[in-house]
């Protein structure tokens, strides 16, 4: 089965995909939820808002990969102090 996503619930933890319905007992129809690790990704939309918003993440968790860690150099200087 194929669709597309149409709501992501987050909260419930589960996908929403168009055409993946069923029918409730007064006759409506209704999504039924699917967990996402149940669901492969075959095509991905991403406008250039949402790839400047990756690229930004990405360049500040390399950033941050090196934050609060001595380098060889500043620990040899310590060895030295007493």
């Amino acid at each position: 089965r194929e669709g597309k996503v149409v709501q992501v619930y987050r909260r419930k933890w589960v996908i929403h995909i168009e055409r993946i319905t069923r029918e409730k007992v007064n006759g409506a129809t209704v999504n039924v939820g699917i967990d996402a690790s149940k669901v492969v990704i075959t095509k991905l939309k991403i406008d250039k808002d949402r790839k400047a918003l990756l690229e930004r993440k990405k360049g500040a968790a390399g950033a941050e990969k090196g934050k609060g860690k001595f380098t060889e150099a500043e620990v040899a200087a310590m060895r030295d102090v007493d």
